[in-house]
């Protein structure tokens, strides 16, 4: 993959559509979040007819703060997992990445928790609400177990959609692109619907 990838998905949009590009602007996956569902499932395509499924994703549980999402590819295998690491979560973006034998192998934080409070609070004022999208940009660090950085995701300033860009810090194999990739994009649908 090309990097820096670009996450992409329009605010006023019902069901979420994330669109993910590479550093050259070519189409890699599109994603469009069913609604009213119990037990999350999402589909990563390649293209925005939904015509070839690429990866899924899929809740362990049917709407629990602590649910493992599993990612499998297009033939159903299954390639790893993501899970939110609880009462941790509630200030600060926690996550746990698990690979294909359910061993933990990165995890995922957000570097600056007072960000999402502040954009929080100024977000419920009338108009002050409708530019905290622009000013405040939470960044998120993807590290292996012994704390060395692999990803960063970083949220850049738009009116009106969320565009996230997310780059490679250090050596990664493609197994371990594809499960970071997975891991952010379902981070950023989880962390969109909390505010």
């Amino acid at each position: 993959m090309n990097y820096p990838l670009q996450l992409s998905f329009k605010l006023l949009a019902i069901a979420s559509q994330i669109y993910i590009r590479d550093a050259n602007g070519n189409l890699l996956g599109y994603v469009k979040q069913k609604l009213f569902k119990f037990k999350e499932e999402i589909n990563v395509f390649a293209d925005e007819a939904q015509t070839q499924r690429l990866f899924g994703i899929k809740a362990d549980r049917v709407l629990d703060f602590s649910a493992q999402y599993n990612f499998t590819n297009a033939a159903g295998q299954h390639l790893g997992s993501i899970k939110r690491r609880g009462m941790r979560s509630i200030f600060k973006a926690n996550y746990e990445v698990y690979d294909s034998s359910g061993s933990q192998v990165m995890h995922i934080h957000e570097e600056n928790g007072w960000i999402k409070v502040v954009d929080s609070l100024l977000g419920e004022i009338p108009l002050v609400g409708m530019f905290t999208g622009y000013f405040f940009n939470p960044s998120y660090i993807v590290e292996r177990m012994d704390k060395a950085p692999v990803a960063r995701l970083q949220k850049q300033p738009a009116f009106f959609e969320g565009i996230f860009n997310l780059e490679l810090l250090g050596p990664v194999s493609e197994e371990e692109q594809t499960r970071v990739l997975l891991s952010v994009l379902m981070m950023t649908l989880l962390e969109r619907s909390r505010g």
